[in-house]
């Protein structure tokens, strides 16, 4: 058991016991004499336990209080692991996105660190525990905040927003259905009044973001799911074909242990190599994803995508010669 548990039952122990000898608590609590010795000392000087030994029986027992601070054990609606566990996941989402909710995490940060005491350091865990995302892209915390808030709200957005494909801006109203995190990057999935239908957007693709008063139309998560999660990737499209990749029984000990898509099909062929199959609406993202696996995968479905994926293999040879 952790420290704090082991409080609880030193408690518990005395409560019920009234003077208990050392032998039964070292027992019970399945630690050293050293580390019980040390428990006993830190419940009277740093929590102001009334614990008083009793030399002639070896035993401790709960005296009267003293005037002065007030005896309280650390609360346990976290366990120490659970501590741990949460000050990591708040560490991993600051390096995540820094800044987009340093004002909200600081606080619960603070919080858990009174909750862990010395036993948790915030510094080892900045020391030990390390996030690295070449792919991240960065979004402005203003903005991100915004979004959160009408997406949480179920307000609507005025937004201008960039088209790096085009190169070009459009300014839109956008009811939010929902906030994505998807390969280290925010998307906001939309219903947009200009086009009249689906969209998802990148949050670091949005220029400008406002908050209208106008309340957000609703759309059903079924009609998400089926209109931006029917294919690979984060590009939408209710026209749904299927690729069928084949990797190289050295690639296929990683893509094997990988989740393209929740639908995806799988096999492992007598020679090593992985099939996979994966429904696609857009093939842009899942090309650059084909590409990089350079000649460690054969596309053998569809037709068109086999295509496309071998004039960018002869147009990259043709640049690099």
């Amino acid at each position: 058991m952790d420290r704090t548990e082991r409080f609880y039952k030193i408690e518990q122990l005395l409560r019920a016991g009234g003077s208990v000898p050392f032998a039964k608590l070292e027992q019970a609590l399945a630690v050293s004499r050293a580390t019980l010795k040390r428990d006993l000392q830190y419940m009277r000087d740093r929590l102001n336990a009334p614990i008083e030994y009793d030399r002639a029986q070896n035993s401790y027992r709960f005296g009267k209080a003293a005037s002065g601070p007030r005896y309280e054990l650390p609360g346990l609606w976290f366990g120490a692991h659970e501590v741990q566990a949460l000050l990591t996941t708040l560490k991993l989402l600051g390096d995540l996105q820094p800044g987009l909710l340093g004002n909200q995490v600081a606080p619960l940060v603070s919080r858990l660190r009174e909750i862990a005491g010395r036993d948790h350091s915030w510094e080892q865990i900045e020391q030990r525990v390390r996030m690295f995302q070449p792919e991240r892209r960065t979004a402005s915390p203003a903005h991100f905040g915004v979004v959160a808030a009408a997406t949480l709200g179920r307000r609507r957005l005025w937004v201008r927003h960039y088209n790096r494909a085009q190169d070009i801006v459009t300014e839109r109203e956008v009811s939010p259905q929902r906030l994505v995190l998807y390969r280290d990057n925010w998307y906001l999935d939309t219903y947009c009044h200009l086009r009249e239908g689906l969209r998802s957007f990148s949050v670091d693709a949005l220029q400008t973001v406002e908050l209208r008063d106008a309340q957000a139309k609703e759309i059903a998560a079924s009609e998400l799911d089926a209109h931006l999660g029917s294919g690979y990737g984060i590009f939408s499209g209710q026209t749904v074909a299927w690729a069928t990749l084949r990797f190289s029984p050295k690639s296929a000990r990683w893509v094997a242990l990988q989740l393209w898509h929740p639908k995806q099909r799988a096999r492992t062929e007598s020679d090593g190599s992985y099939v996979l199959e994966v429904p696609y609406a857009d093939d842009r993202e899942l090309v650059m994803e084909i590409l990089k696996y350079g000649a460690d995968v054969e596309v053998l479905e569809s037709l068109a995508l086999r295509a496309k994926v071998a004039d960018l293999h002869r147009a990259a040879a043709a640049q690099n010669s």
